[in-house]
């Protein structure tokens, strides 16, 4: 039997990101800045064209002062993550 996994939400991902850099009041050019990434890289990952690496989102997340398992947590943001308990 296969077992097939969910596909993990892209879409929330890159929406989370959009959402913090809008929280903080960054542009792409200062969010460049304070990770080392392109500004060109950012606006194709928020803008669903890229999917970007670990390395890319490691930064990210070091960069918005949030946890790498909490950013990259949404993308299960439309079905259960693994290890969570069915109630």
């Amino acid at each position: 039997m296969t077992i097939y996994q969910p596909d993990p939400d892209f879409d929330a991902l890159r929406l989370e990101l959009s959402r913090l850099r809008a929280e903080r009041g960054w542009t792409y050019d200062q969010l460049a800045d304070r990770t080392g990434l392109s500004r060109r890289t950012l606006i194709e990952i928020e803008q669903g064209r890229t999917i970007g690496t670990l390395k890319t989102w490691h930064a990210l997340a070091h960069a918005m002062d949030t946890s790498f398992d909490q950013l990259l947590g949404t993308l299960c943001a439309d079905h259960e993550a693994p290890g969570t308990p069915s109630t």
